[in-house]
């Protein structure tokens, strides 16, 4: 038997490497992205804070590591977030579904940018509405329509998800389908 193969039924020496995708998280104060981020890093997301600047992350999942820059969405600091996007392979946007109608044009506004910026718009999106533990957050469709997304992100790679961090499995599956948008750069545009 040859022992290369022997190893590999038998589970020894070392696993195979993950893949590393390097991925902007932006959305605005309050919307939930470090809490997120945090849960999907077995941290407790108590005492947690709107974030100044940015953090960095590496969020281990099954079939691959993203090393996520999380920026902060004050307003002094957003108009920054254009310095971070550079060598970022995917997009993360965290929108509180349950905010008022003025927060959530303000998110629309930083959505659709996002989406038109030379170097996010040919990447794929996950676009999370989260908060829908909360009785006034809108539906995955409310935003989607809300937002005008089919027609603004017709030919991009997208997925847009209901979440809340109460519910970390649905979380998981939103990434997980993210994750394989990262992996096949040459699938056709999804929408969801």
């Amino acid at each position: 038997m040859d022992k290369p193969c022997f190893r590999a039924l038998c589970c020894k020496g070392p696993p195979p490497p993950r893949p590393e995708y390097d991925v902007v998280c932006i959305g605005l104060t309050g919307a939930g992205k470090s809490s997120l981020l945090s849960r999907l890093c077995s941290e407790s997301s108590d005492d947690i804070g709107p974030t100044t600047g940015f953090n960095i992350k590496a969020v281990p999942f099954p079939n691959a590591i993203l090393n996520v820059k999380e920026l902060g969405g004050a307003d002094n600091i957003k108009k920054y977030w254009c310095r971070y996007y550079q060598g970022s392979q995917g997009v993360i946007f965290v929108l509180d579904s349950a905010s008022s109608n003025e927060d959530l044009e303000v998110a629309r506004n930083e959505l659709h940018s996002a989406l038109q910026h030379p170097q996010l718009c040919t990447l794929p999106f996950l676009i999370l509405a989260n908060h829908q533990d909360n009785r006034a957050a809108r539906t995955p469709n409310q935003i989607k329509k809300y937002f005008e997304l089919e027609p603004l992100a017709r030919g991009k790679r997208w997925i847009l998800e209901g979440s809340s961090t109460d519910n970390l499995v649905a979380v998981k599956e939103s990434f997980a389908q993210f994750i394989n948008l990262l992996e096949d750069k040459d699938t056709e545009p999804a929408r969801i």
